[in-house]
């Protein structure tokens, strides 16, 4: 099969092209690439498409690279192609970043430099030119570097991104050899640029394509990549079915407030880890910094952690475990909760702001028509409040006189017993004189104030959030 229909039989197989596309296609000047724009150029007719050209020129080979760039160039005129160039200095980026990979800086910049010319130009994908034998050295690598089924299922046909820009990507050769590659730009004459940092086997990607690769197809045989492509292609297909379990139970154990703990340990510990990985992603935005030692701290702090244990991660991220809730929240040197303290007029309401809380009151006249049946609410004897009311947070050393009981009670115990998070308690309103907490909404009421026969007038105080 001539590689024209070849790449278009993969086009169609794996819906990367509809009619009348208007695609970027991502050129450095190498043999796939150019391979690839032909390609793209001869079958613009037969699939309606709408071409233009992006070159980045990284700022790292000096005249080399402008020799690449200017042969870009050339090369879109000469097919009558709009051309778009960016150039930038990787060394100066990695110098002002303090740190970073070379080869991830520079995904990074060529992503963004295609997101801007594709929502510019109003485009709709950008062509990038890896091969057969690009995946093959994405799964060794990525296995040599220790990855899960994601990662071995090495680069998709079809790829969205959306960090660091929402981006949709389309690799029409993935399907294709690099000896196909060539032939097919022998036969047409058709020259191409060689970048000599390809051939600097000091990179891992390098030698594993110039000498590890051929040692395994030597001792195996020449159809490593195809078999590697194949394998690949299994393990994508499976990550999808296994993803979507893992996104239905991510909803389900998902709340406002976190993961719920016992759910989520209810999983097997495979799923555990998906259900994670994806929550953070969504929370945190991406993975990055993320490996298999803090998806172990992080489950062992879930199941085996203090009550209120933390667990700083990459990024400025913290996994926070409070009771049977498990968060994830920035991590901050010095966090400091605010504390407040309201004077409180019988009869008003009262908005609390660092809790999101208010407390609407009012007088009543005996009898009763029922006993408070919701914990955020409560009675008391108006004319045994002799004291100024204020609402507060919670102190260390607060204590009351439960209701029925003789003895007193420190409040920490109270929410202890209660599991309420330290988060939570810290901002927590208490119905307090200047000596006395009188209530702790849905904990419990203070012995004082109670009603009885002889109450005249009722108090009733009730706790509602402001987080709707």
């Amino acid at each position: 099969m001539r590689l024209r229909e070849q790449v278009q039989d993969f086009i169609h197989e794996h819906g990367l092209i509809s009619p009348g596309d208007r695609l970027l296609v991502a050129v450095s000047g190498g043999p796939d690439s150019v391979a690839l724009l032909h390609l793209l150029f001869e079958l613009r007719e037969e699939l309606d498409l709408h071409l233009e050209v992006a070159h980045l020129q990284h700022g790292i080979r000096g005249e080399e690279a402008k020799a690449d760039a200017r042969f870009v160039a050339e090369l879109a005129a000469k097919l009558g192609l709009r051309f778009h160039l960016k150039e930038i200095s990787l060394p100066q980026l990695i110098s002002a970043a303090g740190k970073g990979n070379l080869e991830a800086l520079a995904r990074d910049e060529r992503q963004r430099f295609f997101a801007d010319v594709v929502r510019e130009q109003g485009l709709r994908k950008v062509a990038t030119a890896h091969t057969l034998d690009d995946q093959a050295e994405t799964v060794l690598m990525r296995f040599l570097r220790g990855s899960g089924m994601k990662g071995l299922g090495g680069m998709a046909p079809l790829h969205p991104i959306t960090a660091p820009a929402s981006l949709t990507v389309i690799r029409p050769l993935l399907g294709v050899s690099k000896s196909e590659i060539l032939d097919y730009l022998g036969e047409r004459r058709a020259s191409f640029c060689i970048d000599r940092t390809n051939q600097d086997p000091a990179l891992l990607r390098n030698w594993i394509r110039l000498e590890l690769l051929p040692k395994i197809r030597e001792r195996v045989d020449a159809k490593l990549p195809e078999r590697l492509s194949h394998q690949a292609e299994l393990l994508r297909d499976e990550e999808n079915a296994i993803s979507q379990v893992a996104r239905r139970k991510l909803e389900e154990i998902r709340g406002a407030d976190g993961l719920r703990r016992e759910a989520l340990l209810g999983e097997p510990k495979s799923m555990q880890r998906r259900i994670l990985r994806l929550w953070i992603e969504a929370v945190r935005g991406n993975l990055r910094g993320l490996d298999f030692a803090h998806m172990k701290d992080m489950l062992h702090l879930i199941e085996h952690g203090a009550p209120h244990g933390r667990l700083a991660l990459p990024g400025g991220w913290q996994l926070l475990r409070e009771y049977d809730r498990v968060k994830l929240a920035p991590r901050s040197a010095r966090l400091k909760l605010p504390c407040y303290s309201y004077n409180f007029v019988i009869g008003s309401t009262l908005t609390i702001p660092q809790a999101g809380w208010e407390i609407r009151s009012e007088l009543v006249k005996p009898p009763l028509a029922h006993f408070p049946a919701d914990p955020m609410e409560a009675f008391f004897d108006a004319a045994c409040l002799t004291e100024d009311l204020i609402v507060r947070n919670f102190r260390k050393g607060d204590f009351f006189q439960p209701l029925g009981m003789a003895g007193h009670k420190k409040i920490k115990n109270l929410f202890i017993e209660n599991k309420l998070a330290l988060s939570a308690r810290a901002l927590w309103p208490l119905l307090a004189t200047v000596n006395e907490v009188l209530w702790i909404p849905g904990y419990g009421r203070s012995e004082r104030a109670k009603i009885t026969y002889e109450t005249a007038s009722i108090l009733r105080v009730k706790l509602v959030s402001l987080r709707t």
